[in-house]
């Protein structure tokens, strides 16, 4: 990742996703700023897998339609052994009943395994499709998209949100689709076979979902309170664990413990309440459906006695309470979760929607033998465009020179850089490269001939060789070895157990020697023109110069931009650009700004000066 410019602004760090706590993720209960909205943007989205959900949901309906029939069978066939009680059972009819539920419920069960395999298979792709998507479009977004968001953020939307999102299509469609098919059915058969007994078994359902309606009420609030506390507590355990050495060094252990018990208690009450009265819900399911039972019995015994219904009725209605009851904490969950999962999608949708990169159409061919003459020319840029802090530059750098960019923070050294490798576009004027704007370079082709060392050093997890040939598939093991030596890294590689294919999650290294991998990588790349960003700040003295010297031969012929608070090391610069508030004050050799006793002497001598 590009270093980030002292000159701008850091983006303010968000209690609910950031790079110290890496959160971001929806909470239990969260709801979608605009539910149609968002709804709509993930079925078009999903379009071409419509289809396949329609057939998924033919075929969870017609699985509910079988599970529906079953109980009035029942009846039939506990009415045929009530009667034949008293004189002779008709087996041969009660087998013919048992074979025709078998069938029932037997394709009731392919049908719910085959929506569910079409569910679960068009709810993958879409998540795999969703981040691949996002991936590409990460790559086509300007820097400043990721200026002005935390890498927990947009870390939390390819991972969690698209998690979530699968996993609600998978859940929330059919299980609506099916649960108010059931609940419709089962209600209709039930006043259809007695409508006394449908509205005993109603009313007593109905006050123990009124129960369930407050135990939802409440728990949803300390489900809020249980994921805003887990958020905190893991923002603070990442801070303790990242600047660990901080603490240990300022003695602050009891302290930071006493914070994250503070925290954990915290934390520990918000989630007792909420997974207690969340468990409440499995009683109170219990309850309902045995007052349901009771109240049917009561009603059914009744009429039974005055000759008005059967026994077997009686057996219907206790399957068709339990059909009756079960999807309406169904439809509540799947409710829940479809809120997350349009929540989700919001997040996500928002990413895909940023405006990308400007297209690039451009037929210019740089030449074979790049120069390396660069010209600025009266630029001007702003990460904002209302605060400009490049202001009128205009330089002109020979093929070959070594270019060194000094001046205090924020003077925009790094934004330079930044510029001319096209990171950010121009708000005004040129950047030429032997005489072509780079606007008409495609950035490929731009960073192409550019290597790069910056002071935060970027290495994957690999081999060490794989690291240094980053990219790269002509290279030989000689040259990997051979930049190591120039940067003096190679007898500890020797040292590692597998040498240059040791991965680097195996090897203890210092940030310094890291830095020096980074370093050989550029070498290896062997690119016309060189940019190293406060290359040597991680290193000592003596590496320092070691690193010195083989970047004089790296840089040899080649057009180089060297940024460096350290001035030290840049005394051998062909030209030293001196820049305070994004303008050029000051411009020439050491000597000769030194012997102007301006701003550069100032900067000079106040890094020599003996207290």
């Amino acid at each position: 990742m590009i270093k980030q410019n002292e000159t701008k602004q850091k983006p303010q760090q968000n209690m609910d996703g950031g790079p110290m706590g890496g959160r971001g993720r929806i909470s239990v209960g969260e709801k979608p700023k605009d539910f149609k909205k968002g709804l709509y943007k993930l079925i078009a989205y999903s379009r071409k897998y419509i289809p396949a959900v329609i057939i998924a949901l033919i075929l969870s309906g017609m699985a509910v339609m079988f599970s529906l029939i079953g109980p009035n069978k029942l009846s039939e066939m506990t009415n045929l052994i009530t009667h034949g009680m008293n004189s002779t059972i008709d087996t041969h009819e009660i087998v013919k009943i048992a074979m025709f539920l078998m069938s029932i419920y037997t394709l009731s069960l392919i049908f719910g395994y085959a929506q569910a395999f079409i569910m679960t298979t068009v709810s993958q792709r879409i998540s795999k499709t969703l981040r691949r998507d996002i991936v590409l479009k990460l790559n086509k977004l300007p820097l400043s998209y990721f200026d002005t968001r935390t890498y927990g953020d947009i870390l939390s939307r390819v991972t969690n949100d698209v998690d979530t999102i699968g996993t609600s299509l998978n859940q929330s469609l059919s299980s609506v689709i099916s649960g108010i098919l059931t609940f419709v059915g089962s209600l209709v058969l039930m006043l259809w076979t007695n409508w006394a007994m449908a509205i005993g078994g109603f009313i007593a359902t109905w006050v123990g979902f009124m129960l369930m309606g407050m135990i939802i009420k409440n728990s949803q609030k300390f489900f809020r309170q249980q994921q805003a506390q887990l958020g905190i507590l893991n923002g603070h355990i990442e801070e303790t664990f990242t600047g660990h050495t901080v603490i240990k060094a300022y003695n602050a252990e009891a302290q930071e413990i006493n914070t994250f018990e503070q925290m954990n208690n915290t934390l520990f009450l918000s989630a007792w309440k909420a997974q207690y009265i969340s468990r409440l819900m499995m009683p109170v399911m219990g309850f309902v459906g045995n007052l349901s039972y009771v109240v049917v019995c009561i009603i059914g015994a009744f009429l039974v006695l005055e000759g008005k219904t059967e026994f077997g009725t009686i057996v219907a209605f206790m399957v068709y309470i339990r059909l009756f009851t079960q999807p309406l904490s169904t439809l509540a969950q799947a409710a829940t979760t479809l809120q997350s999962a349009v929540a989700s999608s919001e997040r996500v949708f928002a990413l895909l929607e940023e405006e990308e990169l400007s297209p690039e159409i451009s037929d210019q061919k740089l030449e074979a033998t790049i120069k390396g003459n660069i010209t600025f020319k009266n630029i001007e840029f702003g990460y904002n465009k209302d605060k400009i802090i490049i202001k009128n530059f205009s330089a002109t750098i020979k093929a070959g020179q070594k270019v060194a960019v000094v001046g205090p923070t924020g003077a925009g050294k790094t934004t330079l850089v930044n510029l001319l490798m096209r990171f950010y576009e121009l708000n005004a004027g040129e950047i030429l490269l032997d005489g072509i704007p780079i606007s008409k370079i495609t950035r490929e082709q731009l960073r192409s001939i550019f290597a790069m060392v910056l002071q935060d050093t970027w290495l994957f997890e690999g081999t060490i060789k794989q690291n240094i040939a980053y990219n790269k598939t002509d290279v030989t093991d000689e040259q990997i070895i051979n930049a190591c030596k120039s940067v003096g890294i190679h007898h500890m590689i020797k040292t590692l157990p597998k040498g240059y294919d040791t991965v680097l999650s195996q090897a203890t290294m210092s940030v310094g020697e890291k830095q020096l991998l980074t370093i050989a990588r550029a070498m290896v790349k062997n690119a016309e023109l060189l940019i190293l960003d406060e290359a040597t700040s991680s290193v000592d003295t003596r590496t320092e110069l070691l690193i010195q010297k083989a970047m004089d031969n790296l840089s040899e012929g080649k057009t180089s931009f060297i940024i460096a608070h350290r001035l030290s090391t840049i005394r051998n610069a062909d030209i030293i650009l001196v820049m305070k508030d994004g303008n050029i004050i000051e411009s020439g050799g050491h000597a000769e700004l030194l012997e102007k006793n301006g701003f550069y002497a100032d900067l000079y001598n106040s890094q020599f000066e003996v207290a």
